[in-house]
């Protein structure tokens, strides 16, 4: 078990040229830029965002998968086919310290060393503390917020940006939002 932690423990390290990072909301239903997304140096997926039957909209690549610690338990209703079938996907989960502490009393760092005994070949890397302080920094210099008095949540999408921005020349994105949707 110790070499199988060995994702889980280490240090991600992600150089991209081009990365695609893409929604998994369902406005990409119907779009047919599958091909265009698959072509990227660097696909990024969301949660637990589906591919397979949607090839032809959203592609069938993904290179980094970002997961909250929310939707850890899923990923773990259908592991054969997250950590099995896409074993050369990298998964960066994301959360609080609370959850993926890693000395027995993390909630989610439990379940993923357990998913990782299960599936050794599974590249599964958890946040640091450091990290998740850094993203609470931006998101102040950002909104001019304080995330924790105000109580505000971060998104896996702005999780996904932050890391994408750290390790992508360029940047395209397929079926987020835009400003000028409105609510």
């Amino acid at each position: 078990a110790g070499s199988a932690m060995a994702c889980i423990l280490k240090p991600l390290q992600l150089d991209c040229d081009l990365c695609t990072i893409v929604s998994n909301s369902g406005q990409m239903v119907g779009q047919k830029v599958g091909d265009e997304i698959d072509r990227s140096s660097c696909t990024w997926r969301m949660n637990n965002a589906p591919t397979k039957g949607y090839e032809e909209d959203v592609g069938h690549v993904t290179m980094i998968r970002v997961v909250s610690h929310t939707s850890v338990p899923l990923l773990l209703k259908n592991p054969d086919y997250f950590f099995k079938e896409a074993n050369s996907t990298t998964y960066v989960i994301w959360g609080p310290f609370r959850n993926m502490r890693k000395d027995g009393n993390g909630i989610i760092y439990n379940m993923l060393k357990r998913t990782v005994d299960a599936y050794p070949h599974a590249q599964i890397y958890v946040t640091t503390e450091k990290r998740m302080n850094y993203c609470d920094g931006v998101f102040k210099k950002e909104t001019g917020r304080d995330r924790v008095q105000s109580g505000s949540y971060l998104s896996t999408g702005w999780f996904t940006f932050i890391l994408a921005m750290d390790a992508c020349y360029s940047i395209h994105v397929y079926g987020m939002i835009n400003d000028t949707y409105c609510t």
